[in-house]
């Protein structure tokens, strides 16, 4: 694992794949296809039956038709309208855990930051990079939203979006999903937030790649690899910028990482943020709200909160560096 890359990057994501298998063995089998807008893989040690693909097919789609904000009639945007302030299970949960994590990082993190998501332009709509932050920002705050007796009791206007907790949820769904058909060895991978249990085809820990983080790597084969980590019984994920900016005509970057306290589009030195947590939803929501806080102050979270997680940076050089807890340490291959 190199220490420092002669290259300058701008702002970027670190994407997990799973290290090549070499062919599943015959008592493993894999299920792969796409969900919640990307690629999903399960691997898993036994046959995955019919009715089980059934099973994590219907899983899929209802968390999409639930949680997804590109989906003008899922439960999420009728309720974003205030046409239901009805909550589903999932959605409790995701807020719940959102919460959490907005507490532990002092509002770094919020799930009512939707508005200025979508005034930036990333909930589909064209980019804005101006957009009005004065009648905006009275409209973010994690602490307006209150879930009482399965409803959700929100201020007018105050929106919410789970982009960011939300696909590590499922992940963890699926994974229950196969543990109650009795499976023992398995991961499970949509669009990189990963959850794994027991042991690989290769009867080792699952062996997860940490790309390397720099603009224009759309790579989803493991060319640009710059740690190796092994994963068992945990989830991970990893933040970053490289696959969800918009640029304006004078070449100027908006990344998709906003600050909720300023409105403002973050830029920062760290370029992405790998973390392992005790679930995938858990994983997913840190890794953005390291994100949002920079380098420094997330190092000192993690630090302090004893996470694992491997900070992927640039120095004032332009050269990438690379800092891991010691929690994560362990799991380096």
């Amino acid at each position: 694992m190199s220490q420092r890359l002669k290259h300058i990057f701008g702002s970027t994501l670190a994407a997990l794949l799973l290290l090549a298998l070499g062919g599943c063995t015959p008592q493993y089998q894999t299920f792969e296809g796409t969900a919640l807008g990307t690629l999903f893989r399960i691997t898993a040690g036994g046959r995955i039956t019919p009715t089980l693909r059934a099973e994590l097919t219907t899983l899929f789609d209802e968390a999409n038709k639930e949680m997804s904000v590109f989906d003008d009639n899922s439960l999420l945007s009728r309720i974003n309208r205030g046409e239901t302030d009805s909550l589903s299970a999932n959605i409790i949960y995701c807020i719940e855990m959102a919460h959490r994590v907005s507490e532990l990082s002092g509002g770094a993190y919020d799930i009512t930051i939707q508005p200025l998501v979508e005034a930036y332009g990333f909930s589909g709509d064209d980019p804005d990079f101006t957009p009005n932050l004065d009648s905006l920002l009275p409209l973010v705050d994690y602490r307006k939203i209150e879930i009482v007796e399965g409803r959700l009791v929100r201020p007018a206007g105050v929106q919410i979006g789970l982009n960011s907790i939300a696909k590590g949820a499922v992940v963890d769904m699926a994974a229950a999903l196969l543990e109650e058909a009795g499976f023992e060895d398995y991961m499970v991978d949509i669009g990189g937030e990963i959850f794994c249990r027991g042991k690989s085809p290769s009867g080792r820990d699952w062996r997860i790649g940490v790309e390397t983080p720099f603009e224009g790597n759309f790579s989803l084969t493991g060319e640009y690899i710059e740690a190796v980590l092994s994963l068992s019984g945990a989830g991970m994920a990893t933040s970053g910028n490289y696959r969800n900016f918009h640029t304006d005509a004078e070449g100027r970057k908006l990344t998709h990482i906003i600050d909720p306290h300023t409105g403002a589009n973050t830029e920062s030195n760290l370029l992405s943020a790998t973390v392992i947590a005790e679930n995938c939803a858990l994983a997913d929501a840190y890794g953005t709200m390291l994100m949002a806080l920079g380098y420094d102050d997330a190092l000192a979270l993690v630090e302090r909160e004893s996470i694992p997680a491997l900070l992927i940076w640039a120095d004032d050089t332009g050269e990438m560096q690379i800092t891991m807890t010691d929690e994560m340490k362990p799991h380096l291959e």
